[in-house]
């Protein structure tokens, strides 16, 4: 029950942005979203201050956006994490043609845009909104410890420690957690 009374904690804070430009709720987010956000983008081979950066640039479209938010279709991190991957994908398209801009015209005649087809991102949505339903559907404790493995990137020691359970119960809940998945998303391919 813990980590669905989280996520309508992040949504009721997003909708506060949105109604009122609540600052304490948008500090809050910025706070727990930041630093998730820039190691994120470090992972996926920005330099440190252009993480940083992008992370401060995808918070701030949390905050012009907010009102475009949608809890019933999205989890809060779902969507913010969506921002970021799309300014990601921005900021490498940017790279891309500055370098590109600095080629020779003939060059320039060779370069493609590698960038995802508009069919291949609207599958890709369709993949997460199914994904996100699918661990929507799990018992709170295997979304809590799914959630702290791969969203947040803890060992399962880590995770044991947190949650104050035994380092089997982390393992049997994320293997339980896998195979409901697996069944739920099993014609995904």
């Amino acid at each position: 029950m813990q980590n669905r009374e989280r996520r309508d904690d992040w949504a009721k804070l997003i909708h506060a942005v949105a109604k009122s430009e609540d600052r304490t709720a948008f500090e809050i987010l910025f706070q727990h979203f930041a630093p998730r956000i820039k190691n994120f983008m470090k992972r996926s081979g920005m330099r440190d201050e252009v993480a940083e950066e992008l992370a401060q640039e995808t918070l701030l479209m949390v905050w012009r956006k907010a009102a475009l938010f949608d809890d019933t279709s999205n989890a809060a991190s779902g969507w913010i994490f969506t921002i970021a991957r799309n300014i990601r994908v921005d900021a490498l398209r940017r790279e891309r043609r500055s370098a590109s801009a600095e080629a020779s015209d003939i060059e320039a005649e060779f370069l493609w845009d590698s960038g995802p087809s508009a069919e291949a991102a609207a599958a890709a949505h369709q993949v997460h909104t199914r994904v996100s339903a699918a661990i929507a559907a799990l018992p709170d404790d295997q979304i809590r410890v799914v959630e702290l493995s791969f969203h947040h990137e803890k060992a399962h020691a880590e995770i044991a420690e947190a949650l104050q359970i035994p380092l089997g119960t982390v393992k049997s809940r994320l293997r339980l957690a896998m195979n409901k998945l697996r069944l739920l998303l099993d014609n995904l391919q």
